[in-house]
């Protein structure tokens, strides 16, 4: 296909993915509206603070209709990945070997389920951890008002960075694939990663040794071992490949040149 070709089939798959996407944020306006996905963010905080009637403050009459938008492009997002997915895929699939396709498209619908693996551990397990932490520091001369574009932000960015670091197996398996990493080379440095790792869990999950035992570091370390597999079956795929290679490069027996 020509370069200009290529250029306009681009412009249409993100016309279409816009498209796509300000669709789902409509639709999820609607369904973050009437039923009430504000009240799920803030349920953890009111179980910390033992009020089922706790209620956020606003400071301006606007706020309460852009944080409803905020939720309604973070779910038009989620709702219109499988969208664009397919439009990314149909754009990028022509320039890639066939092991490398079978490779890609699995990987990134296992990339949302491990993202939303990392959210429902984030608001189910650490997120409230996180809040009888920061409760502790309260005290009688302190009196505060939970502002509900700070509290969501708090809340949405905990739910994010947990999804984000659970990308990590396909991180390693992107890099396996341009073969910027190797099995053994994650062997070998699974020390400094368990290292890393324990210093990214202390930013993000902040509490007690064994909150961040439990919370961050255990389930990384199985990730990070299930990237190392991901990487092995990535190279045994590129050595089967080879071989083929070099047995097809081979004259058969009794050819010219052969004996």
């Amino acid at each position: 296909m020509p370069f200009l070709d290529h250029l306009e089939e681009l412009r249409w798959r993100v016309l279409w993915s816009i498209l796509a996407l300000i669709l789902c944020s409509i639709i999820s306006f609607g369904l973050v509206y009437y039923f009430q996905a504000l009240e799920i963010l803030i349920a953890p905080i009111r179980d910390a603070y033992n009020d089922p009637s706790l209620q956020l403050i606003f400071l301006s009459p606007a706020d309460p209709f852009f944080v409803t938008l905020r939720l309604a492009i973070y779910g038009g997002v989620i709702f219109s990945f499988p969208i664009l997915v397919y439009h990314i895929w149909s754009f990028l699939s022509p320039a890639l070997e066939k092991d490398e396709r079978r490779a890609i498209l699995p990987a990134l619908y296992l990339g949302l389920l491990l993202f939303m693996g990392g959210v429902c551990l984030a608001y189910f397990a650490a997120l409230p951890v996180t809040l009888e932490f920061f409760k502790a520091f309260l005290s009688a001369s302190l009196e505060g008002s939970l502002e509900i574009n700070a509290t969501l932000g708090f809340i949405v960015k905990m739910l994010i960075a947990f999804g984000a670091v659970f990308e990590l197996p396909i991180v390693i398996l992107a890099l396996s694939l341009m073969g910027v990493v190797t099995p053994q080379f994650l062997r070998s440095k699974r020390r400094h990663a368990i290292v890393l790792i324990t210093v990214l869990a202390s930013f993000i999950t902040p509490g007690d040794a064994i909150t961040l035992t439990v919370m961050m570091m255990l389930p990384l370390i199985v990730l990070y071992e299930f990237g190392i597999f991901l990487s092995v079956g990535v190279y045994r795929r590129k050595a089967k490949k080879e071989e083929e290679y070099e047995r097809n490069l081979k004259p058969p027996d009794g050819s010219v040149g052969t004996e």
